[in-house]
């Protein structure tokens, strides 16, 4: 039987809206909303696509959304950031071969070899961390990336810290009757590394037990894209691992920027200087960018950040004593020692 109408069929991708006031045949088309779709004709309702899943253009059909994070496969940055990590580590790897061959040389026993070797280590595990940041998040690498990244910073800037407590201690010990002669020891630089490191594994482990973080989709930030990204668990733990590294660093700066005029036989804290200059400026500058940005991008701005602070600790403090006993071993000696010795 003949129907009656005053309108076209509503198409796929729209729905039926009634007209008050007006007859029955009579209605409008009305497009489904954001995360509706309708495969019929004159449809009364739209249906709901799953969370997985989005509309497609026409919204007469939901198809599957994308996920989004630092991807090996896809990324540019995600090889960019693996070649910057293999290149920065052969020159730790390096810089520690030539320690090691130059072990006995004033230049090395300078400011405790053991403090060296330390951080030489972990600002090569602070580069190997950033593995743990690219590819797809899991649980695992959720835990490991923060803890493994505060953790390896920590006992950088504790070391730093140590060198630059050296300085100074050794400074004031150079006066007769100094009271500060008998603190000028090897186990004040390991006794302060292991003690501020060890406060950070504190705060790392209670972390870990109360809130650790764990693998989260992030489905509403953008449309048609699923963000797997790593939720913190607490932003407490989070925050109180970057504050006590950001502490330790600011304490390192200002020693070192005290004691920065001293003659050239303690010039060690003029490179101390320069690179908690260049640590402190990369985390401030860092700070916004990395919270006002969502999904890889955000891992991209802290993995960039890992890398540039690191690469400025091990040019600052190591490059010109390795320039030195390469290019200089003139200066490598007793007669010219251009470091404080403990």
């Amino acid at each position: 039987m003949p129907k009656s109408r005053c309108n076209d069929r509503c198409p796929p991708g729209k729905r039926k809206t009634q007209k008050e006031g007006i007859y029955v045949c009579c209605y409008d088309c009305t497009p489904c909303s954001e995360r509706e779709m309708s495969n019929v004709t004159d449809s009364e309702r739209c249906f709901r696509c799953p969370d997985e899943e989005w509309p497609d253009d026409g919204k007469v059909r939901c198809v599957p959304r994308t996920y989004d994070f630092l991807s090996y496969e896809n990324d540019v940055l995600s090889l960019v950031f693996s070649l910057s990590t293999l290149i920065c580590s052969s020159l730790v790897i390096f810089t520690l071969a030539i320690f090691i061959y130059y072990w006995h040389t004033p230049i090395v026993t300078a400011n405790n070899r053991t403090v060296s070797f330390i951080l030489l280590t972990s600002i090569l595990l602070s580069f190997l961390c950033v593995f743990l940041f690219l590819g797809r998040p899991v649980d695992i690498t959720c835990m490991l990336r923060q803890v493994s990244f505060g953790m390896s910073f920590s006992i950088s800037v504790s070391c730093v810290l140590a060198k630059t407590v050296t300085v100074c201690i050794a400074f004031k010990a150079t006066k007769p009757g100094s009271y500060w002669r008998k603190w000028v020891t090897v186990k004040l630089s390991n006794s302060l590394v292991f003690t501020c490191s060890f406060v950070q594994v504190m705060i790392c482990s209670i972390w870990l037990s109360v809130s650790p973080p764990y693998q989260e989709y992030d489905m509403f930030s953008y449309s048609v894209i699923i963000i797997i990204q790593c939720n913190e668990g607490s932003v407490i733990g989070f925050y109180s691992v970057l504050g006590y590294m950001g502490f330790l660093a600011a304490v390192s700066f200002l020693l070192a920027f005290m004691v920065r005029t001293l003659p050239d036989s303690f010039n060690e804290a003029k490179y101390i200087t320069f690179s908690m200059l260049v640590f402190c400026s990369v985390w401030i500058a860092m700070s916004p960018a990395y919270l006002s940005t969502r999904g890889k991008y955000m891992v991209a701005v802290e993995v960039f950040s890992i890398l540039t602070s690191s690469a400025g600790i091990l040019g600052c403090i190591f490059f010109p004593k390795c320039y030195i006993m390469l290019f200089k071993p003139e200066l490598n000696s007793r007669g010219k020692r251009i470091y404080c010795r403990k």
